[in-house]
């Protein structure tokens, strides 16, 4: 494969991670797809109830779509936020990463926030987490020894695919309210 086949084969993966629907208001679907990830999350390790329990909010992201080439890679998808149970809004994931990786995944992930100034400093929609801040891979009791980390505790669950990568990155995040 010639260089220039490879850079459009870059440019479309980007870009097809970066083009998502435009939304048009609040779909039952999308609701019921993060319950249904809430409920993956809690059967797989019960010991996340406490985080439901205790924390003043979450953002659910059953599907985020990552995938890399070369020494470029980046990672989509869309959710809702909740505000002590209640759906409040949307939000969208943007990640970028640079180093060495290949191939593709999706993975479901969950951000809590302890307190309503964690939520409010998300939900004013320019939101970061570092590359210092990683998500805890779920499996049963995994939440048991975990706590929270400048008021912030992610969870993710590997779905599908496979992907090499030693790369560094952050992940940001969008908020839109109902």
């Amino acid at each position: 494969m010639t260089m220039r086949w490879k850079a459009a084969a870059l440019l479309l993966m980007v870009w097809s991670m970066i083009a998502m629907p435009v939304f048009a208001g609040w779909n039952p679907h999308e609701e019921e797809r993060a319950k249904q990830t809430v409920r993956l999350f809690q059967k797989t390790d019960p010991s996340l109830s406490r985080f439901f329990e205790d924390a003043y909010g979450y953002t659910v992201f059953p599907d985020v779509y990552k995938g890399g080439i070369l020494l470029l890679g980046g990672a989509r998808g869309k959710g809702m936020v909740y505000e002590q149970g209640n759906v409040i809004g949307r939000s969208s994931i943007t990640q970028i990463n640079v180093g060495p990786q290949l191939g593709g995944q999706s993975f479901a992930e969950i951000i809590f926030f302890r307190t309503k100034a964690d939520l409010d400093k998300f939900k004013q929609g320019s939101y970061e987490l570092n590359a210092q801040l990683t998500a805890i891979v779920v499996s049963s009791g995994v939440a048991t020894n975990t706590d929270y980390s400048d008021g912030v505790a992610v969870f993710a669950m590997p779905k599908s695919g496979l992907m090499a990568e030693a790369s560094v990155g952050g992940q940001k995040f969008s908020f839109q309210p109902y």
